[in-house]
């Protein structure tokens, strides 16, 4: 099985805060379950490998697919993002949470409604298409979110403690639609948890800091 991710002696800076020669890989198609306590710096790696903290980073190299995307901005990479906040834009309805990639990506508005229509109905959103984020429960939320990052058809996913604060009935619900949907798009993730349940539910490996 090929490598899709490699993380070669990653080393980043951020405030106080520093991490030296890191390094994963994840084979193509794997949901790889990265664990490890609070501020061990999970999340930074994370937001390094998705180009959002070119910035900070000292030494290393990220590559996907082969490629070394160090340097590339965050849109260039081919990578979804759901992050623990969920950051769903408050004036957009669900619709246009999906839409926002392939738009922005100049995606026919054929092939784009397509796609958006398969997700909801993946997701299970169909009846929430006009709902704006506020009007969402904390498992749609997190569905809308899970849904605005596959919309591009990344090549890898990566989800930052994607289901924190939810009950334990919604937790279930969200980590089954997150499986079955990771299966059907055929997706390679990166999952960041501090839950063994979550890990061992999700995960082909785990990784623990």
């Amino acid at each position: 099985m090929s490598v899709l991710l490699e993380v070669d002696s990653l080393s980043v800076k951020v405030g106080k805060f520093e991490l030296r020669d890191f390094s994963l890989t994840i084979a193509e198609g794997e949901c790889l379950a990265l664990m490890g306590p609070s501020g061990c710096g999970k999340t930074t790696v994370m937001e390094a490998i998705c180009g959002l903290r070119n910035d900070a980073i000292l030494g290393g190299r990220i590559l996907l697919g082969g490629e070394d995307v160090s340097i590339l901005p965050a849109g260039a990479r081919g990578i979804g993002l759901v992050p623990q906040d969920m950051a769903l834009f408050p004036t957009m309805n669900v619709r246009a949470q999906l839409e926002f990639g392939p738009r922005l990506h100049g995606w026919k508005r054929k092939v784009m409604a397509e796609r958006v229509e398969g997700l909801a109905c993946d997701l299970g959103l169909e009846d929430l298409l006009d709902r704006l984020p506020h009007g969402l429960s904390g498992g749609e939320a997190r569905r809308v979110a899970l849904g605005r990052a596959l919309a591009l058809r990344p090549r890898l996913l990566c989800l930052d403690e994607a289901l924190s604060g939810l009950d334990e009935a919604r937790h279930g619900e969200v980590l089954a639609v997150i499986r079955r949907v990771i299966e059907q798009e055929q997706v390679t993730a990166l999952h960041i948890t501090h839950s063994s349940t979550e890990a061992e539910a999700l995960a082909d490996r785990v990784l623990a800091w």
